[in-house]
């Protein structure tokens, strides 16, 4: 795991460009053991010296870099990579910065010609939550110290990214306003400008167009990927980027989808989630024997064609449905999904997912997860209608937030006293307007080269895989699309690369997606 250090810092003032100062690189003793340590930073001599970006204040300086130079085996292969960490402005109507956000992006330094290297631009979700789940644990050159099923161990730390895509895209992270070391110039800028569906996609397409601008991206493949709420984000941003931007993209990625401002109504609410509800009862053993011995893959489609086929008929009849059916219809319910036929009835054929997580389980003394519902937690009572926690985001919080705050300051040298925002506050926030799954397909319909994959784990119970396929299907009604999208599940759940296998599996689909996506020479864009 050999890492070579070169750290140059340009701290810039709006007001007039600031001197720039060198900093030292700190050591890593939370790499793997056995690693040798970084070797010392070599210092330009022509780089000016002023002021650190940061220092000891707790204020966002709109503008900031400094870059490190670092190496990664991926697949076998040394890759060489450039890392800048900084800050770039948001700008208002007049030309006035009134944001900085935080970025990490990662280039391949022994590409010469990057017109045809895929940039991909990166969001996490919440939406409040900073880039750092996707950045630590999934595409990046590093990856969590964690086990290999995702759950956290000490010591706390980092180390090298054998799956990572760096081998065939550079990757930029981005943290929206509030998040990571992301904030407002002054406390006097009302958070409308930032905090909405709509207000979100505007300031961070401007902003990723100043980014592509800066760094002499405009000819590289393009590739936006999300995850949760990022989703909803990017989706938007497909349309956004595109109409007001005028730049278009080879491809998005949703990793754990929403449901992208498509609506169900309180029929589809409530069918859609068995599929989700087989899927965490088989891990947890729960159901019969026949369909317990199976594989996962094998039984759910048995399910889907139940909700599909006979749940949403009967919940559509709702009161009307004769007693006989409700029984029958709550039996298989109850085969499906490993909890009682009683409970099932006692809730109109409606079981939400919050009383699904306390009641699977609630005779052995525990709740399942909400993201990832391979995570028990354990209530005060074993009463009660849901779970008094998420045991789930417990256990990620453990063990990414030493993680990331040790690799910006101490890999990456990014200093600076402000706190990073795993989760910051963007409330309240705007939700009206949220039409991004027709934002996307519109993009779609107009741009022949934009290709679309759905990643989703099978214990997700936020953003279940039966919903991400029924975005799939609402998006593209007249089927004239689905060729350019493609859907891949994986047995873990929210942050499905927490798991070993689907770490590799994941990236291993995002890497075939983008060069699958890549146009070859000289084809047009064109129907």
């Amino acid at each position: 795991m050999k890492k070579i250090f070169t750290t140059t810092l340009i701290a810039l003032t709006i007001a007039g460009f600031a001197q720039a100062q060198q900093r030292g690189q700190g050591q890593n003793p939370q790499r793997q053991a056995g690693a040798p340590a970084p070797t010392a930073p070599v210092v330009k001599e022509d780089a000016p010296r002023a002021a650190p970006a940061s220092g000891s204040s707790r204020t966002i300086n709109p503008e900031s870099s400094v870059v490190t130079n670092h190496s990664v085996t991926i697949k076998g292969k040394t890759i060489p990579y450039k890392a800048t960490t900084g800050t770039l402005p948001v700008w208002d109507e007049e030309g006035k910065p009134i944001a900085g956000l935080f970025y990490t992006y990662y280039e391949r330094s022994d590409i010469q010609n990057r017109d045809s290297r895929p940039l991909v631009i990166s969001f996490n979700g919440g939406p409040g939550s900073a880039s750092v789940w996707m950045h630590i644990a999934y595409t990046g050159p590093v990856v969590l110290n964690i086990d290999d099923e995702g759950y956290p161990i000490q010591p706390y730390g980092y180390k090298d990214n054998s799956s990572s895509i760096l081998d065939i895209a550079d990757i930029v992270y981005i943290d929206p306003v509030n998040t990571g070391y992301s904030r407002t110039t002054n406390k006097d800028v009302p958070g409308s400008k930032f905090f909405g569906v709509r207000a979100d996609i505007r300031y961070l397409a401007e902003w990723i167009n100043t980014f592509v601008t800066r760094n002499n991206r405009w000819a590289s493949p393009k590739f936006l990927i999300g995850e949760s709420y990022g989703t909803t984000r990017v989706s938007g941003l497909a349309l956004e980027l595109q109409s007001n931007q005028w730049m278009y993209l080879n491809g998005v990625i949703l990793v754990s989808p929403t449901e992208l401002g498509i609506e169900r109504g309180t029929v589809m609410d409530a069918a859609l989630r068995l599929p989700y509800f087989a899927a965490t009862a088989w891990y947890h053993k729960m159901l019969p024997a026949d369909l317990q011995g199976k594989k996962l893959q094998a039984m759910l489609p048995e399910v889907e064609k139940f909700t599909v086929d006979e749940l949403i008929p009967a919940i559509t009849k709702g009161g009307f449905l004769p007693m006989d059916e409700k029984k029958k219809i709550a039996a298989k319910m109850a085969r499906y999904s490993g909890i009682s036929e009683k409970v099932i009835l006692q809730n109109n054929l409606d079981v939400s997912t919050n009383l699904f997580w306390k009641e699977l389980l609630r005779d052995k003394g525990y709740t399942v997860g909400r993201l990832d519902s391979r995570y028990r937690g354990i209530d005060k009572a074993d009463a009660g209608d849901g779970p008094d926690y998420n045991a789930e985001l417990t256990s990620w919080l453990h063990s990414f937030t030493p993680a990331i705050n040790m690799y910006l300051r101490n890999e990456l040298n990014y200093k600076t006293d402000l706190k990073y925002n795993m989760f910051g506050p963007v409330n309240p926030w705007d939700n009206t307007g949220n039409r991004t799954g027709e934002n996307l397909r519109a993009a779609m319909a107009q741009n022949p080269y934009l290709h679309l994959l759905v990643q989703s784990g099978y214990y997700d119970g936020a953003c279940d895989y039966f919903n991400a396929k029924y975005n799939m299907w609402q998006m593209d009604p007249s089927g004239k699309l689905k060729d350019r999208m493609t859907w891949e599940g994986y047995e873990s759940g929210h942050m499905m690369y927490l798991r070993k296998p689907d770490l590799a599996m994941g990236n291993d689909h995002i890497r075939e997606f983008i060069q699958k996506a890549l146009p070859k020479p000289g084809v047009p864009a064109k129907f």
